[in-house]
């Protein structure tokens, strides 16, 4: 396993929950990572990005709430999501980008490595 990502359960409205990310891969330091988030009958999405210089992305439906961090010693990349509402349901996967790319991309297709998914359900 390369990806493993967890953290994931069930929480009310307004909770939080903080999702990580554990890599086994060699140059961890050197891709992007994302997390990503599919929910049912829904294309899956890039929530927030992260590059190998720190440069951040955040999906407009998420910034202000969510915060990724990434620990490159730990070979760990994490996602804090506070003000959780029922619209972050979903299932949510790290992803690695392993082009050594300077920038971090938001298309699934951009992400070679992916984790197993850890399921976030918000209840109202």
């Amino acid at each position: 396993v390369q990806l493993q990502a967890f953290g994931g359960g069930l929480v009310q409205a307004g909770g939080f929950l903080r999702l990580s990310c554990a890599a086994s891969v060699r140059f961890f330091s050197n891709y992007a990572m994302g997390w990503f988030r599919q929910a049912p009958g829904k294309e899956r999405e890039c929530v927030a990005a992260i590059d190998r210089s720190g440069d951040i992305y955040y999906a407009d439906s998420v910034k202000g709430r969510f915060t990724v961090s990434r620990d490159n010693d730990k070979k760990t990349v994490d996602l804090q999501m506070n003000s959780l509402n029922p619209e972050d349901t979903a299932v949510y996967y790290c992803a690695a980008d392993r082009t050594f790319s300077s920038f971090y991309a938001t298309s699934p297709n951009s992400y070679d490595i992916w984790g197993q998914g850890t399921e976030v359900t918000v209840s109202s």
